[in-house]
C-alpha cells in the first residue's frame, strides 16, 4: 500500500497516511482518463450555435430568371446556398454534446487519476486547513509551504466557504469536495491537495 507523509499547513510532517492499495495504487489506465476528460470538456459546451438553411433564410421565392435562354446557369432561388443572403447548406444548430460513460469506467477513470498523481509524487496529504476567517494570503502561504504554487486542486471533506471563497481568488487554485471531484480537475492540477479527513471518503466511496 502506498504510504504518503501528512503535513500541516506551515509545510511540517505531522505523520504518515496509508492510502487503499485499490484506490492510489492501481495501474492507471489512460484510456478511461482521456475518455472522461472528453466527456467532461463536451459536457461543458453550450451547443447554442445556430443558423438558417435556405428553407428558413426569408425571401427567394421567384425564380430570379427564366430556365433557359439567357446563357446564365439555371437558377431556381435567390437563397441558396451559393447567393449572397442565401442560406447555409449544412447549418448548426443547437444541440447537446453530452454523452453518457459507464459507471464502472467512471470508478476506473478516478481511480486511474488518483493512482497516476501518487506515482508522479503530485498528491499531498493535509492534516486540516482552518480557517478563522475570509483570507487569501492564509491559503497563498500554506500553497507555498507545501510547494504547491502552480496549478492546485483542494479537495475538503465538507463545504468550507472560508476556505473556498479564500481560494477563489487565487489563479490556478481549484476547491473541490469528495462528491464534485472529476477526472479533469484531478489531472489538470500540478498539485493534488487532499484534507486527511476527505481520504476516508475516497477510500469509502471508490473502494
Amino acid at each position: 500500500m502506498p504510504n504518503l507523509a501528512v503535513v500541516d499547513m506551515e509545510g511540517k510532517s505531522v505523520g504518515t497516511i496509508e492510502l487503499a492499495e485499490s484506490v492510489f495504487g492501481i495501474e492507471p489506465n489512460a484510456a478511461v482518463m482521456h475518455q472522461m476528460v472528453v466527456s467532461y470538456l463536451a459536457a461543458q459546451r453550450q451547443g447554442t450555435q445556430s443558423a438558417l438553411t435556405r428553407s428558413e433564410v426569408s425571401g427567394g421565392g421567384k425564380k430570379p430568371w427564366r430556365q433557359k435562354g439567357t446563357g446564365r446557369a439555371r437558377q431556381g432561388s435567390t437563397r441558396a446556398p451559393q447567393w449572397t443572403h442565401g442560406g447555409v447548406v449544412f447549418a448548426p444548430k443547437p444541440r447537446d454534446y453530452r454523452f453518457s460513460v459507464n459507471k464502472k469506467v467512471r470508478r476506473l477513470a478516478m481511480k486511474s487519476a488518483f493512482s497516476s498523481k501518487v506515482m508522479e509524487n503530485e498528491l499531498i496529504v493535509v492534516d486540516s486547513i482552518s480557517m478563522d476567517e475570509y483570507k487569501t494570503k492564509k491559503i497563498v502561504a500554506m500553497l507555498s509551504a507545501i510547494g504547491a504554487e502552480k496549478k492546485a486542486l483542494i479537495v475538503l471533506p465538507e463545504v468550507d466557504s472560508k476556505v473556498i471563497k479564500s481560494a477563489n481568488n487565487i489563479p490556478g487554485v481549484k476547491t473541490a469536495q469528495v462528491n464534485t471531484l472529476n477526472v479533469y480537475d484531478i489531472l489538470n492540477a500540478d498539485k493534488l491537495i487532499i484534507v486527511k479527513d476527505a481520504v476516508s471518503k475516497i477510500e469509502e466511496v471508490y473502494a
